[in-house]
């Protein structure tokens, strides 16, 4: 059965694609006369078109501009074509309904869309678009006139089955195309059970893209984008009209005669913008935009126009495809001795910063050799080669060794502060992590016995006092390498509440039992004793294992044998500090002790040695305890931690060793031997209770206790335990050994 789908374009107008052939140099300078409004919604409005009486040509231009869509919409004169984009090159983007019409089986219509535009003046542009038929077994063709002459053309569109169909082909199978010619069209098809629908539409070509969902019910927009040619049409001369700008000139359409009055305005060359404007077309700058103009060197812009010109001591057009610019002959001399100078001075300055390069290393050396020589290190290298047995382990680093391992001392790298200098953490080539430590400046008068001190202090060996791996002294402040200690300090511990580890009973006495066992071992054990002159809870490090790890031997002092003190500046941390040394300025190891005492009562109380508390009570926390302690109201001021876990028999035990070392007469204290003495075996005594109390899961045998479990518990204070008895003896030697035997 043979069905008719007519589409009638009278006269089409224009429609804006948005990919149109407008130019960027015309559609970035387009306007709308002056006082116009120049946007309806998306698109721009350039006159000859206006929305508004005064703003447009003629009736032909005007642009309705529908403001109740959201943004508003421009349509064709007062029609329902909407417009998308003008250019001013003489296309015009609308959007255009699509002709449709469905047929069941019988052959009835049963959905049919067969629509007549009226279309202004303008002509639907024959270069742009394309007729487009879809639909199976689909015949149409187009009408029209060129001249008098009247022709017809169209295309066939056949398929069986979506098996034959190809995305993106629109030539035969399912879609075909042809070129159209201004006029109108009719489009006649055949209807099939496989495909019920016959598709009819002129389209911009650039715009359109054949899919096989087009075939679908529905599968097709309901208006497609064409392109419409516009000119300027009266029935005089384009030059008699002088309908185009300054700077501008008519463009007659190609198929008007030479006494017909269709044409376009543009701008002459080297001008850019609207050539219907007064002041549309403006000059263009060649000289800022280089792709513009064809100059080599300097470009020269002019109305319309550019020039090209050389150098001063050049000669030529100045132009690519000319001649360009060379070099007069007599500046060529000039030219060779201007380089040769050039030269000379290159090599002039490249000789002194060579020779200030040269001078400044010399300085950095000789300042280093000074630095070394004064802070001792002439004495340490005689103390390492006459003790290479006992020091073999101290390494002397350099300063550029140290400045890469702190990131040259950056202040995120500081781990602390204080009155002995400021430690940073740093990171060796060998990939170890150590705390470098940048003393206050050596004393002159003192270099022997710093030297004297660092070298007694790489020869420790003990595992609770931090090791010296080695020294810088080529710097101004001396540099001391020690190990990196990671879980921060007793203090810390104590005071902050570090969650992740929380602290507890049995921790913080093996803590004390290890940092006395390790001042005995600095006071009698090493081969030179050592009074450490500031021992607090800051000072005493916790390794991975936390362990302690007494640190900062700033203050430290070695003694002869004959010696029984000291006597100096007062040094140390305000409460730690002996009462007895602070009036006398002579240091004694009670001195040490009286120190230790405090760290045993931040211990048991958990409060810092002094106390930010009303003034009803005595802010030193030493005097706070010992009123207490007389007052037999000790109970009240220990820590929660303390209570909850701690026997009373270990309280009493601890608190009385306490009370001992803050003797106000250093001579009625214990030694630190008789203070580790007394730790190790309260704690001795807690591990034997435990194993009692669990002599079902370890071995007993008539009352005794494995050995090994003293051996582990104790080894790290260096004591030895008689057999059957409950006294301590202390091996005075710097490796410790251990004989245990029965407690009970």
């Amino acid at each position: 059965m043979l069905v008719v789908l007519v589409l009638l374009l009278l006269l089409a107008m224009g429609c804006r694609c948005s990919t149109s052939g407008a130019s960027t140099t015309a559609a970035a300078h387009a306007q709308a006369k002056p006082d116009c409004p120049n946007r309806c919604g998306d698109v721009e409005i350039s006159y000859p078109f206006g929305t508004r009486p005064g703003c447009f040509l003629n009736e032909e231009f005007l642009i309705t501009c529908n403001d109740t869509f959201k943004p508003p919409k421009p349509f064709l004169t007062k029609s329902s074509i909407e417009v998308v984009n003008i250019s001013i090159d003489g296309h015009l983007n609308v959007l255009q309904y699509t002709a449709k019409d469905c047929y069941n089986a019988k052959g009835y219509s049963v959905d049919s869309n067969l629509p007549t535009i009226t279309l202004s003046k303008f002509t639907v542009s024959n270069t742009e678009n394309r007729f487009v038929v879809i639909g199976c077994d689909s015949y149409a063709y187009v009408r029209g006139y060129l001249g008098e002459n009247r022709y017809r053309a169209g295309c066939m569109s056949m398929c069986d089955s979506f098996d034959f169909v190809t995305n993106g082909s629109c030539i035969g199978t399912g879609c075909c195309q042809i070129e159209i010619p201004r006029g109108s069209f009719k489009n006649h098809t055949n209807v099939s059970s496989f495909n019920p629908c016959t598709y009819a539409f002129v389209v911009d070509q650039s715009q359109f893209h054949f899919t096989s969902n087009y075939l679908a019910f529905d599968g097709i927009p309901d208006d497609f984008p064409i392109v419409l040619d516009w000119e300027i049409t009266t029935i005089e001369t384009c030059e008699e009209a002088k309908i185009c700008g300054p700077n501008a000139s008519c463009d007659k359409s190609k198929d008007n005669t030479t006494t017909s009055s269709g044409y376009h305005c543009k701008c002459n060359k080297g001008y850019e913008g609207n050539p219907y404007l007064s002041d549309g077309c403006r000059d263009v700058n060649e000289f800022e935009d280089p792709s513009l103009n064809n100059c080599t060197h300097i470009c020269d812009n002019t109305a319309g126009n550019y020039t090209c010109r050389c150098p001063k001591g050049f000669r030529g057009d100045g132009r690519r495809d000319g001649g360009g610019c060379i070099p007069n002959q007599k500046n060529l001399i000039k030219v060779a001795l201007g380089c040769s100078g050039g030269l000379g001075l290159l090599f002039l300055i490249v000789g002194i910063w060579g020779l200030y390069k040269f001078t400044k290393k010399r300085r950095e050396i000789k300042s280093k050799q000074k630095f070394f020589k004064r802070n001792g290190g002439l004495l340490l290298q005689q103390e390492l080669s006459s003790n290479k047995s006992s020091v073999e382990k101290t390494k002397l680093f350099t300063s550029k060794d140290l400045e890469k391992a702190t990131d040259n001392y950056n202040a995120n790298r500081i781990l602390g502060q204080g009155g002995q200098g400021t430690v940073y953490k740093g990171m060796l080539a060998d990939g170890r992590i150590v705390a470098v430590k940048k003393s206050k400046l050596v004393d002159e008068n003192n270099v022997e016995q710093f030297i004297n001190e660092v070298v007694i202090l790489s020869q420790i060996n003990h595992r609770n006092i931090v090791k010296l791996l080695g020294c810088c002294l080529e710097t101004e402040l001396p540099l001391l390498v020690y190990e990196f200690v990671p879980n921060g300090t007793l203090y810390q511990n104590i005071h902050n509440h570090i969650e992740e580890f929380p602290i507890t009973w049995e921790l913080l006495l093996r803590i004390a039992v290890e940092v006395s066992g390790a001042l005995f071992y600095l006071h009698s054990a090493a081969s030179i004793s050592i009074y450490r002159r500031d021992i607090k809870s800051a000072n005493i490090l916790l390794d991975d294992k936390y362990r302690a790890k007494v640190s900062d031997f700033g203050t430290s002092r070695s003694i002869t044998v004959d010696q029984t003190h000291l006597t100096t500046k007062v040094q140390g941390t305000f409460g730690y500090v002996d009462p007895e040394y602070f009036q006398s300025s002579q240091f004694t190891e009670k001195s040490d002790v009286y120190s230790f005492g405090v760290v045993l009562v931040e211990i048991l109380t958990g409060q810092k040695p002094i106390r930010a508390i009303n003034i009803d009570e005595d802010r030193s926390l030493v005097g706070y305890f010992l009123q207490a302690m007389n007052e037999n109201r000790l109970f009240e001021v220990l820590d929660a931690l303390v209570l909850k876990e701690a026997e009373r028999e270990e309280i009493m035990t601890v608190a009385t060793l306490a009370k001992r070392c803050l003797n106000l007469n250093g001579k009625n204290r214990p030694t630190m031997k008789e203070v580790a003495f007394e730790l190790g075996g309260i704690r001795a005594s807690i591990g034997a209770s435990i194993l009692q109390q669990n002599c079902g899961v370890i071995d007993c045998v008539n009352g005794d206790i494995s050995e090994h479990y003293l051996e582990s518990d104790l080894v790290s204070m260096g004591t030895s335990i008689l057999n059957n008895s409950a006294a301590f003896s202390i091996d005075a030697g710097p490796a410790f050994s251990i004989d245990a035997r029965p407690l009970l």
